[in-house]
C-alpha cells in the first residue's frame, strides 16, 4: 500500500437514533462529535437513520407487497396483452 494516501482507520461509534443503541467498530468515517463509550475511552461518535436494530427487514415487521393482486387488477384494468 502506497503511505500517505489513505485515510485514517480508527475505532468509531455508530448510535441508531431511532432505536436508541450504538456500536462501536472500525471506520475511516469522521466526526467533530464524541462520545464516552463504556470502555472509558472517548470516541468520534456517527449518528445514522437506520440499522439492523431498527431496520424493518431485520426486525421483521418487513411487509410483503402483493404483486401478483396487483398485476391482475392491472390486466383487468387495460386488458391482457396478446401474444407475440
Amino acid at each position: 500500500m502506497l503511505k500517505g494516501i489513505h485515510p485514517e482507520y480508527r475505532p468509531v461509534v455508530f448510535r441508531d437514533r431511532a432505536a436508541d443503541y450504538a456500536f462501536l467498530t472500525r471506520s475511516t468515517m469522521t466526526s467533530e462529535r464524541t462520545i464516552e463509550w463504556e470502555d472509558g475511552n472517548t470516541y468520534p461518535v456517527v449518528d445514522v437513520e437506520i440499522s439492523d436494530v431498527s431496520h424493518p427487514f431485520y426486525t421483521g415487521t418487513a411487509r410483503v407487497l402483493d404483486t401478483a393482486g396487483r398485476v391482475e387488477r392491472f390486466e383487468r384494468r387495460y386488458g391482457k396483452r396478446g401474444g407475440a
